[in-house]
């Protein structure tokens, strides 16, 4: 918990000098055509699936929940079709591969049986991370920005009165406040790109390339933890390129 609150805290912060850089403040209005309720239900959501997705990793395998979190996408995707997104069949057909390639990116695992409370979980990760990116390209239509930092703020109040009731925000080193620092940054500038590229293109396209993070998790911790990919993570990575190729020519 204290993990998740610096890394809100520091992208908040990032978020902060963006807008003063940029001097793009807008006034928030509590109109859903507006960024800030939609904002802060991405960022209420998102933090109730993170917490879920925590929550199943502590009861079950990574192979069984990050698979079954990584379906959110067919929130957001369904959404945009329902309101009329019409992408070429080439397109479509890159999104499904690119799908795929991120399901088994995350190394699916079935062996040694499955319990319920662990896909409980995951599944409920999985809606409120699809809901949270719902929310966030609702929001970006008016203020990609502003949005994204509506998305910390009912978070961190939330965060601010756990730190105040537990009497702890977490013993940090110096290391760990870098780390924590670069991952809050990574984050805000994250969703600030996954909602400005809502707004530029497709937004099934958006959100399924989005979804490919498993892989880069994946390649990142091949490559500085040494750890072992699995076959089908290295199929992951095949169908992943192929469908980014098929999504750019469509």
């Amino acid at each position: 918990m204290t993990v998740t609150g610096a890394i809100q805290v520091f992208g908040f912060s990032v978020g902060l000098i963006i807008l003063l850089i940029t001097q793009s403040w807008v006034a928030p209005s509590l109109s859903w055509s507006g960024y800030f309720l939609p904002g802060a239900c991405a960022g209420l959501i998102g933090f109730a699936g993170l917490n879920a997705f925590f929550a199943g990793l502590a009861t079950g395998r990574m192979g069984v929940v990050s698979p079954i979190s990584s379906l959110s996408v067919m929130i957001p995707v369904t959404y945009s079709f329902i309101n009329g997104e019409r992408p070429s069949a080439l397109a479509i057909t890159g999104m499904v591969i690119a799908f795929l390639g991120a399901f088994f990116g995350s190394g699916p695992e079935i062996r040694g049986g499955l319990s319920l409370k662990p896909l409980l979980f995951a599944a409920i990760a999985a809606m409120c991370f699809g809901g949270a990116v719902l929310f966030l390209t609702i929001g970006a239509k008016s203020n990609v920005l502003m949005t994204s930092l509506s998305m910390r703020v009912p978070v961190i109040l939330i965060l601010i009165a756990l730190a105040l009731k537990f009497k702890t925000v977490g013993s940090f080193t110096k290391v760990d406040l870098g780390l924590l620092a670069l991952a809050g940054s990574c984050d805000f500038i994250a969703n600030m790109a996954l909602g400005e590229a809502t707004t530029l293109g497709f937004v099934s396209a958006a959100v399924v390339l989005s979804s490919l993070y498993p892989l880069v998790t994946s390649v990142y911790a091949f490559k500085f933890s040494h750890e072992r990919l699995h076959k089908l993570q290295y199929l992951g990575i095949v169908f992943a390129v192929t469908g980014v190729s098929l999504i750019s020519l469509g």
